[in-house]
């Protein structure tokens, strides 16, 4: 119910979700009843799999996520997560307030052993790779133990999701050298020098896109200012290069025959065939969407949910936080 477009959208993208994907046995809708059994014959939805759970109040973007958690305990995200923490659904997506998911995910599910903080994994493609940015969002104040533990999850994460077999890991800072950046990044480096992954040290905004890395780790604070530029500059290219291209017959006829060039650069750079971000360290499975998803986001959102439950990676996280693997580090 929180997302940008109404839930017709969110319906569409889930119907598009149970067409492609067969082994997902239930699908739950959680909102307004009725404006969810209105919209179901409009968008000619009809699926066994599908329940549809009454939720009467909805957080906004202006409600304070913690505080609007606990006020409005019959919102479609709390409803949704207690649906995960009930055992009755594997995963939760939402296109609502980031805040709020994350506020009720780790309220109501709790987060995973060993792990301090949550985080939100952004996926963004590069010319050669792709790399996954934790945390984008999700705590815009961290220690470094959390940057140390984000280090650990998004090799997982790209290890289980992405398939790279040896994820290089690197630190967000000012410099390549270890003594630059802030106090933060200073003691991550410290605090990952000393783990068990490919930790190639620091990197700096313009080895992004240079395939260095397939995990980039960061505060929330840096890593939502990094992402939404990203997305920006791709939107900003892509309206240049059609302004640019319609100009004169000569870049119009090169247009044309440069289009599919142009339809797979837009293909690979588009968010919506990622869908949503996971939200790492808590128990269950949450994806957190963009409010402005459309269907095709929300069709893949629930595809990266079903990839995530089935791959088994909060197992994997909590073996090596919390469990035999226990990782031991001697700072916060």
């Amino acid at each position: 119910m929180g997302g940008d477009h109404g839930c017709g959208v969110v319906i569409e993208g889930a119907k598009r979700a149970l067409q492609a994907d067969k082994k997902i046995t239930t699908l739950y809708l959680v909102g307004d009843k009725a404006e969810i059994h209105a919209a179901l014959p409009a968008r000619g939805f009809r699926d066994h799999r599908v329940r549809v759970v009454h939720a009467s109040e909805v957080l906004t973007m202006d409600d304070k996520p913690a505080a609007a958690v606990r006020k409005k305990k019959d919102s479609s995200i709390a409803r949704a997560v207690e649906l995960v923490n009930e055992g009755k659904a594997d995963a939760v997506v939402s296109p609502g307030n980031t805040g709020g998911i994350f506020a009720a995910a780790t309220f109501k599910l709790g987060r995973l052993p060993g792990v301090d903080r949550g985080g939100i994994a952004a996926v963004i493609p590069t010319p050669d790779n792709e790399f996954v940015l934790l945390d984008a969002g999700a705590n815009i104040e961290c220690k470094p133990i959390h940057l140390a533990h984000y280090a650990i999850m998004g090799s997982i994460y790209s290890r289980k999701i992405l398939g790279y077999d040896n994820p290089r890991v690197g630190i967000l800072s000012i410099g390549t050298e270890e003594s630059k950046g802030n106090e933060l990044t200073l003691q991550a480096f410290k605090l990952c020098k000393q783990l068990d992954l490919n930790f190639v040290g620091n990197v700096e905004g313009h080895d992004l896109f240079e395939s260095k890395v397939e995990v980039v780790v960061c505060d929330g604070f840096v890593g939502n200012i990094v992402l939404k530029t990203c997305e920006s500059l791709a939107v900003g290219i892509f309206t240049m290069l059609k302004r640019e291209l319609t100009t004169s017959p000569h870049r119009q006829l090169g247009a044309l025959l440069a289009q599919n060039a142009f339809r797979t650069i837009k293909r690979k750079m588009d968010p919506e065939a990622y869908g949503g971000a996971p939200l790492l360290g808590v128990k269950g499975v949450c994806i957190v969407c963009h409010g402005r998803s459309n269907a095709n986001a929300i069709k893949n959102a629930i595809r990266v949910a079903a990839e995530f439950s089935r791959g088994q990676i909060n197992h994997l996280i909590e073996s090596e936080l919390g469990g035999k693997k226990k990782v031991s580090i001697g700072a916060d």
